[in-house]
């Protein structure tokens, strides 16, 4: 049915002939290619007349040629160098394109750079060459591009693998001819077996640009081909990669051939015809129950201890007539006034942002280091616990409720006090008591105004010891306990740890070898801190296994510390609720591809999904990550109560540019309700990360610019959000909450003495009713003498 005269051209005329160099200032190939190419379009025009003619009218097949190509970007934004781009496409593509599909003759651009070194076509000869194809069939990828391309033809300009815009180049130039792309594919590492990772996701990318320029471009593709069936002798890479389908086993007698992943995936996508959506992926309607928490997370809030003019004692006179300024009268003192939380003018600033959110919770870190300097109750900064006190009763006074981690990890001395840091961290038994006596110090100080709190706010494992994992699960289960027998009775709070959770999804779906990579890494990642606490007390089973194989290989010389059995009862249970961190997804395989991103004390190879929408920091844009791993939190650890404790992307501080955040927010959240809605996940409250650029900068929803917070669109969508408690449709039922009461410290003086209230209730209303009857009696008397 489909005939190809030549496959890829290009590559016989630039390369097949000669090395000669042409002269100064002129760029191209050897004189001996364009000789070449002039006679090999001769000849493909022959060739189709001949099928035209004799072949055509019984056959009924099309006939064209394969044309190869790249696709280029300018530099810059340039006129000049949008003309070296369309010259470099000219040279390569345009070269056999144009005298085929426009008028029979070669590009302009080639003509005034080259001369007379290109040959000349006479009239009689465009006139046979013009329109000798029946379709557009095209080479793209591997074949020519990074490889095959020579320096010259890109005209110092950037080569890009993007095939949307290539099809939408020749869509224009060419007339919008039909297009069969016969020729398309990357290629693996010539090491890699049956799971090519790398190759389905450029083959999802090249498919899916497909599939946009035909939808949103209106280019005419109607074919698409794979290169190639199996693996090969690739050219002047020889074995050194692979671009099969099929794994050829090259060592092997017989040459066996294996099905890889990436031929289940071009299967499915076969039989699907593209890439329909998915029922998992449409977002839902639905609402989260009542006292649901809705909230924002700033780490470390914005600390402004400067005392208020109200504070200074001393008295002084204005200089009226010199120096115009106050001037201080030594000796006399006005009266010491108490200091009041309206003194902090930071603190009445963040409050009005945090109302303006309409937020239910707002979650923060405490500074260990700049409460205890030292490390212990010797040193004491009073000032800065006012301070946070403060803070805390204003949330309540607005009804927002302080959520607070006693420890956050930052990279300088992980925001431990020196004293601490300097003597080995989290690696010395000696910070554990010291967490468990600022803990206690905390509860005291700030347990009348705070009711949430975390032990510790997402501990990096990444730059955890195991030695160092070990003491801080048991400093987190101490504190846990402390709280429990010496201040739940009275603060009727509760604390847990939270830990941060990103997703790790199997690389190729239908490898087992990649699925057991993913539960291992999130094992490593996550079920090293969460099963002590949420399941059996010790480090998961996988994690012992995996240390004991690769020890025992002599690789690696890693143990995992041991609990005893009084530590394992101490440390596990010790929770309230699950509280987790999620931002991305990650995927993983087996087969070592990228020495960059290959793990080799975990044999883990990262691939990068290049389909995927990913943030200015390249994290990728996931949202069903978070419903996944939300699933896999309850078939771990069982019904147990979940709050995201942090969600959110990096984007364009420009705050007109807002959109990814919108749309980040908007599909996490609602991959959150499919979990509280369908899988029956006990969801609990979501927090979005973060409060404002000045504390993170471009995760905020508030920008900061010239000492001037202002709200993003992100912030009003989040608060949309909020106001529905989800997304409410035409069917969902309404949801009748119970008004909360206002927790505010005056409030509470009542509810806690409502014996005390009704005691005097009783007698103001037995003084008024007293009153009343001896005002009457009196009266009555009044009137009978009388």
């Amino acid at each position: 049915r489909y005939w190809l005269t030549m496959d890829n051209p290009y590559v016989v005329a630039w390369h097949g002939y000669g090395t000669g160099r042409l002269p100064p200032g002129v760029r191209g190939g050897p004189r001996l290619g364009y000789l070449a190419a002039h006679h090999l379009l001769q000849a493909h025009a022959k060739v189709w007349r001949l099928y035209n003619d004799h072949f055509r009218p019984a056959q009924g097949g099309k006939v064209s040629i394969a044309l190869s190509s790249h696709w280029i970007k300018p530099q810059r934004m340039t006129e000049k160098n949008i003309k070296e781009c369309q010259k470099s496409l000219d040279f390569v593509l345009g070269w056999f394109a144009k005298p085929i599909f426009i008028d029979g003759d070669y590009p302009e651009s080639m003509r005034s750079n080259l001369s007379s070194l290109l040959p000349a076509f006479s009239e009689a000869e465009k006139k046979y060459l013009k329109g000798t194809a029946d379709f557009f069939a095209l080479s793209f990828g591997a074949t020519l591009s990074f490889q095959l391309l020579d320096s010259h033809m890109k005209f110092q300009q950037l080569e890009s693998i993007s095939l949307r815009q290539l099809l939408y180049w020749i869509n224009s130039e060419y007339n919008n001819p039909q297009i069969f792309i016969v020729e398309n594919s990357w290629f693996v590492s010539g090491t890699t077996k049956k799971d090519d990772a790398k190759y389905i996701y450029y083959l999802k990318k090249f498919i899916m640009e497909t599939l946009k320029a035909i939808r949103y471009d209106g280019v005419n593709v109607f074919g698409y081909t794979v290169w190639s069936l199996l693996d090969g002798f690739e050219w002047h890479r020889g074995y050194s990669i692979r671009r099969g389908l099929f794994y050829v086993d090259f060592q092997s007698h017989d040459k066996k051939l294996m099905p890889k992943s990436s031929v289940l995936f071009y299967q499915k996508l076969i039989e699907k015809n593209g890439f329909p959506p998915l029922p998992e992926n449409q977002p839902i309607e639905g609402i989260f129950p009542c006292g649901f928490a809705w909230g924002i997370v700033d780490n470390y809030i914005q600390v402004d201890t400067t005392p208020a003019q109200f504070l200074d004692s001393s008295v002084y006179v204005w200089d009226v007539h010199q120096t115009k300024k106050l001037i201080k009268v030594d000796g006399v003192y006005a009266t010491k006034r108490k200091r009041h939380c309206v003194d902090f003018a930071a603190i009445r600033l963040q409050i009005s942002l945090l109302q303006e959110m309409h937020v239910t919770h707002f979650h923060f870190s405490l500074k260990w280091s700049l409460i205890l300097p030292l490390g212990n109750l010797s040193l004491i900064n009073h000032t800065l616990v006012h301070y946070y006190q403060c803070f805390a009763s204003e949330l309540l006074r607005v009804n927002i409720t302080p959520v607070v981690a006693l420890w956050q990890p930052m990279v300088e001395n992980q925001e431990l006090p020196v004293s601490l840091a300097k003597y080995g961290a989290w690696e010395n038994t000696g910070t554990v008591q010291a967490f468990v006596e600022y803990a206690r110090f905390c509860f005291t100080s700030l347990g009348d105004h705070v009711k949430f709190w975390i032990t510790m706010n997402e501990p990096s494992v990444k730059n955890l010891t195991y030695t160092a994992g070990h003491n801080l699960l048991k400093a987190h289960a101490k504190v846990w306990h402390v709280y429990d027998k010496e201040f739940r009775r009275s603060q009727k709070g509760k604390i847990s740890i939270a830990l941060q959770a990103d997703w790790v999804e199997p690389a190729c779906p239908f490898s087992r070898n990649d699925q057991e990579v993913a539960d291992r890494i999130l094992e490593f990642d996550i079920g090293w801190l969460a099963e002590p606490i949420f399941g059996n007390g010790d480090y998961p089973e996988v994690m012992r296994a995996w240390l004991h194989r690769i020890n025992g290989a002599d690789l690696y010389n890693f143990h995992l510390p041991y609990f005893s059995e009084d530590e394992k009862k101490l440390i596990r249970g010790s929770f309230d609720f699950f509280a987790l961190s999620h931002y991305t997804t990650t995927l993983v395989g087996s087969e070592k591809e990228d020495a960059v991103k290959y793990d080799h004390y975990l044999e883990v190879q990262m691939i990068n999904d290049i389909t995927w929408l990913h943030s200015p920091s390249r994290a990728a844009v996931v949202p069903w990550g978070l419903r996944k791993l939300l699933k896999w939190v309850k078939s771990k650890y069982g019904d147990v109560p979940i709050y995201i404790m942090a969600n959110g992307i990096d984007d364009d501080q420009n705050m007109v540019h807002d959109k990814l955040r919108v749309y980040y927010i908007q599909n996490y959240i609602n991959e959150a309700l499919k979990a509280y809605t369908l899988d029956d996940v006990n969801l609990q409250g979501y927090f979005v990360y973060s409060f404002n650029d000045k504390t993170a900068p471009k995760y905020g929803l508030y920008s900061y610019v010239a000492n001037q917070y202002e709200p993003k669109p992100s912030l009003k969508h989040y608060r949309e959000i909020i106001g529905n408690n989800g997304f409410p449709g035409p069917e969902t039922p309404e949801l009748l909450c119970p008004e909360e009461v206002a927790s505010c410290s005056e409030c509470r003086f009542f509810r806690t003495r409502k014996s005390l209230l009704a005691f005097i209730s009783f007698v103001f209303v037995a003084f008024i009713v007293t009153i009343f009857f001896i005002t009457y009696y009196s009266k009555r008397v009044e009137r009978r003498y009388k």
